[in-house]
C-alpha cells in the first residue's frame, strides 16, 4: 500500500454568527476555498483529481444534500470529477481526510480533493412532516444551527441533554473550574491574534469573493480573565460554562488536497506531511467533549509513535473544559496545544473544524520544524476522531 499525503492547505476567514460571512451561502463558500486550494497548485489539472470528500453537519438546507458535488460544479471543476458528502457533526471534513487517506493508500485514487463547510448563520428551520393531511393542531419549526432535533422519544433523557450541560458535567467530574476554563479561553485569543500579526495564516487563509473579511472575525485581542469572570453561566444559574469559554457558532469552510508520493508531478509539489495514524472512538453520548482522549492513543498506536514523540497538538476547542479535559488525561504539555489560537478565539463552523486544525497542524509542523503532531476533535453524541501527521518537508527534524 501506498502513503498518504498533504500537499495544501487552505481555509475561508471564519465569520460569526450573523456577520460578514451571513450572505454567503455555504456551496458558494466551500466553491470559494476549494478554488483557493487549487490556486496553490496551478499546475495541477483538476481533472486529474480522482475523488473529493467533503464534510457538511447540516445538508437541510442550501446545501442542497451534496454539498461536496455542489460546490465542485460551481467552483468550476470538470463534471468528471465525482464528490461527496459526509457527515460525522463536527468532525465531518476530518473524517473526510481520513476517508481521502484510505482511499490513496488502497489505490482507488491518486489525488482526492478534501475539506468541508457549515453556514451555521444559515442553518434553515424544520419541522416534521405530518402522517396524514390536514393536521388539527399546532406544529413548531426546529432549528438546525446546532445540537439535538427532532429527538426520538426512545432516547434515554441522559443522552439527550444540551452540549453545555454534558460539558458541566465534565467539569463536575474532573474538577475543571470555571477560573481555568476562562484562563484557557484568553489564552485562545491571545494566540490566535499573535499568529495573525505574524503572518502565519497569511499562507493558509483564501477571501470570499465579493465578502470585506480579511481575518478570523471572532478574535478578541483585548480578552481578559477578568472580563470573562464578569460574564453569566449559559447552561446552569452556578455553572462554569459561558460564551467566554466555549466555541461560537459560525460560518466559513476548509480545504486539504490529499495524494500519493507518486503524484507529487502532477500536483506540481512536495507533499509536506504523511497521515500516519488514524483513530475514531466512542462513548457515552454525554461524554462526547472526553473522547478524543482514546481516538488520540488509537492513532498515536497506529502510527507506531508515543505522546513524548508528539511536537505539536490541534485540539478542536469546542469548549475550555472539555480541552482542558483531554490535555489533562494525555499529560502533555499545553505549550504544544493550539499555540496558534483555537476554536474558541477562531471559531468553531462545525464541518469545516476537522480541515482547518489538520491544515493548521500541517503548517505549525512545517514552521516549527517538528516531526510528529496530532489533529483531534470531539464530536456530539459521543464520538471523536484523531489524526497523527509526520513532517516530510525538507526542514523537519529526524
Amino acid at each position: 500500500m501506498t502513503g498518504a499525503y498533504l500537499f495544501a492547505a487552505a481555509r475561508t476567514p471564519f465569520g460569526r454568527f450573523g456577520g460578514a460571512l451571513a450572505d454567503a451561502r455555504p456551496d458558494d463558500l466551500a466553491a470559494a476555498v476549494m478554488s483557493g486550494l487549487l490556486s496553490k497548485t496551478p499546475t495541477l489539472d483538476p481533472s486529474e483529481i480522482g475523488d473529493i470528500v467533503w464534510g457538511n453537519a447540516n445538508g437541510a438546507g442550501e446545501e442542497n444534500r451534496n454539498v461536496g458535488r455542489m460546490a465542485a460544479l460551481l467552483a468550476g471543476l470538470p463534471t468528471s470529477v465525482p464528490a461527496t458528502t459526509v457527515n460525522r457533526l463536527c468532525g465531518s471534513s476530518l473524517d473526510a481526510a481520513m476517508i481521502a487517506s484510505r482511499t490513496v493508500e488502497s489505490g482507488d485514487a491518486d489525488i482526492v480533493l478534501v475539506g468541508g463547510v457549515e453556514s451555521m448563520t444559515r442553518a434553515p428551520w424544520v419541522m416534521p412532516k405530518p402522517s396524514r393531511a390536514f393536521p388539527a393542531g399546532d406544529t413548531a419549526a426546529v432549528s438546525t444551527t446546532l445540537g439535538w432535533r427532532l429527538v426520538n422519544p426512545k432516547m434515554p433523557a441522559e443522552w439527550t441533554v444540551s452540549l453545555g450541560e454534558c460539558n458541566e458535567q465534565l467539569a463536575d467530574k474532573f474538577a475543571i473550574s470555571r477560573k481555568r476554563q476562562d484562563e484557557f479561553a484568553v489564552r485562545s485569543h491571545i494566540l490566535a491574534d499573535t499568529a495573525w500579526k505574524a503572518g502565519w495564516y497569511d499562507d493558509l487563509v483564501v477571501a470570499v469573493p465579493g465578502v470585506d473579511l480579511s481575518q478570523d472575525e471572532g478574535i478578541r485581542p483585548d480578552a481578559t480573565p477578568e472580563k470573562l469572570a464578569g460574564l453569566k453561566p449559559s447552561f446552569r444559574q452556578a455553572g462554569t460554562i459561558t460564551a467566554g469559554n466555549a466555541s461560537p457558532l459560525n460560518d466559513g469552510a476548509s480545504a486539504l488536497l490529499v495524494g500519493s508520493g507518486d503524484a507529487s508531478d502532477r500536483i506540481g509539489s512536495a507533499p509536506l506531511a504523511r497521515i500516519a495514524g488514524r483513530g475514531a472512538y466512542a462513548l457515552d453520548p454525554q461524554n462526547f467533549g472526553f473522547a478524543p482522549v482514546e481516538a488520540a492513543n488509537l492513532a498515536l498506536t497506529r502510527a507506531g509513535i508515543s505522546w513524548d514523540e508528539v511536537g505539536a497538538v490541534e485540539l478542536n476547542e469546542a469548549f475550555a473544559v472539555q480541552s482542558l479535559a483531554c490535555i489533562d488525561a494525555w499529560k502533555i504539555d499545553p505549550a504544544i496545544v493550539n499555540t496558534w489560537g483555537g476554536a474558541i478565539a477562531i471559531g468553531h463552523p462545525l464541518g469545516a473544524s476537522g480541515a482547518r486544525i489538520l491544515g493548521t497542524l500541517t503548517h505549525r509542523l512545517v514552521r516549527d520544524r517538528q516531526r510528529w503532531g496530532v489533529a483531534a476533535i470531539c464530536i456530539g453524541v459521543g464520538q471523536a476522531l484523531a489524526v497523527v501527521l509526520e513532517n516530510v518537508s525538507s526542514g523537519s527534524e529526524n
